[in-house]
């Protein structure tokens, strides 16, 4: 387990606010590690704010402890955090990607991407109780409320995984294909995959967008029009 222990160029778990943040969150929470990365996972599914509207492509841009200074991020850069202050708390931890399809983003975002393919969503897997456990600290709770999602809850001995379907029983989210867990972010792997889903060209313009200016249009994936 050592491996899913030890701090990563971008899984800085070594990091001084990155440890500070993980102490403070669990100075009452006792020794229990379930009890723990229960804790650290609300902390950031709620702390962090999910904006999908963030540069993607390169390694700084999903380093823990600049999701921690920032506290906005998409699922890769939430996963990634949570994956830090789970390694600074001594529980082993990794982080996985799937590719998911999303029948309730927004109509801008659906528009945005070109369609409604989530790829290389990122989960969280804790060494609990001798086995893996999945953590998605991605959409926060007022997000999901907002969408008609029960928010994902998490107890460390189940698999917290996206709803297949919303409180209105439509269709949520489908998983499609898991890529595997890792010990570090494989922002290569990331961009490459995503230039094949959504295209070259399009990616390209995205990347384009970031390097020209700070934002993206004053994009607030929130307000958004979710799509009925």
């Amino acid at each position: 387990m050592k491996e899913y222990l030890a701090p990563t160029s971008i899984i800085d778990s070594d990091n001084d606010r990155i440890i500070d943040y993980s102490n403070a969150l669990l100075q009452d929470v006792g020794d229990d590690p379930i009890t723990k990365a229960v804790s650290l996972y609300y902390a950031v599914r709620d702390g962090v704010w999910y904006d999908p509207y963030l540069p993607f492509f390169l390694p700084e841009h999903y380093r823990a402890s600049n999701v921690l200074q920032k506290k906005r991020a998409f699922c890769i850069g939430k996963a990634s955090l949570l994956c830090a202050v789970g390694r600074a708390a001594g529980i082993p931890t990794r982080v996985g990607f799937a590719d998911v399809r999303n029948h309730l983003a927004t109509k801008q975002f659906i528009e945005f991407l070109g369609n409604n393919l989530f790829v290389y969503h990122a989960f969280v897997e804790f060494y609990l109780m001798e086995r893996w456990v999945r953590a998605t600290p991605a959409f926060n709770a007022d997000l999901c409320i907002k969408h008609h999602v029960e928010p994902l809850e998490f107890n460390g001995r189940e698999n917290s995984l996206f709803h297949p379907y919303d409180a209105k029983n439509r269709q949520f989210m489908e998983y499609l294909t898991y890529h595997g867990t890792f010990i570090d972010i494989p922002v290569g792997a990331i961009i490459s995959a995503w230039e094949d889903a959504y295209g070259k060209k399009r990616v390209a313009g995205w990347i384009r967008q970031w390097e020209e200016s700070p934002g993206l249009g004053g994009r607030d994936f929130f307000s958004e029009d979710v799509v009925k």
